[in-house]
């Protein structure tokens, strides 16, 4: 058996590429990544944990937009520090008339403390920002289980 101690990278394929260039360059810095590399027709961003990569679709592709309800991507959704960034988050989309799906609210039925606010890129991909305290606490129990090493999950 193996494990998985994170995801590394997440790609995926864009209708326009210098418009949701912008669009992510703007979004991605204000939640802490960084512009990382631009070469042929991919553009990546890091935070120092994960890398989020855009590439231009091909001409067919372009033909085809994303459908939610379509088999394939649903969303991607980026873990925060705290509801307050959630929020504060929201505040930057609607000054940046980013297209919000959902505007930050709870969601108990996902699980105690879970708070998150959706939005759309240009292409229509849905993004979710959220924070979640019994995630919290899970990663907390584990630390104590088993000690600070295996927070990520380093071999034992």
């Amino acid at each position: 058996m193996v494990r998985v101690v994170g995801i590394d990278h997440l790609a995926i394929r864009v209708g326009n590429l210098k418009e949701s260039k912008h669009f992510y360059d703007s979004v991605l810095n204000f939640m802490g990544f960084e512009l990382e590399w631009e070469f042929d027709e991919v553009v990546g961003w890091n935070n120092g944990e994960t890398m989020f990569w855009i590439t231009q679709a091909d001409t067919i592709g372009v033909r085809h937009k994303h459908r939610t309800g379509d088999v394939g991507y649903h969303h991607y959704a980026f873990e925060l520090a705290a509801r307050e960034e959630v929020d504060a988050l929201y505040d930057f989309l609607m000054k940046e008339k980013v297209t919000i799906v959902d505007a930050p609210a709870d969601y108990p039925s996902y699980g105690e403390g879970y708070y998150a606010v959706y939005f759309l890129d240009p292409d229509g991909l849905k993004l979710e920002a959220m924070h979640f305290v019994e995630k919290e606490k899970r990663r907390a129990r584990r630390i104590r289980e088993k000690g600070p090493d295996n927070e990520i999950g380093e071999s034992q």
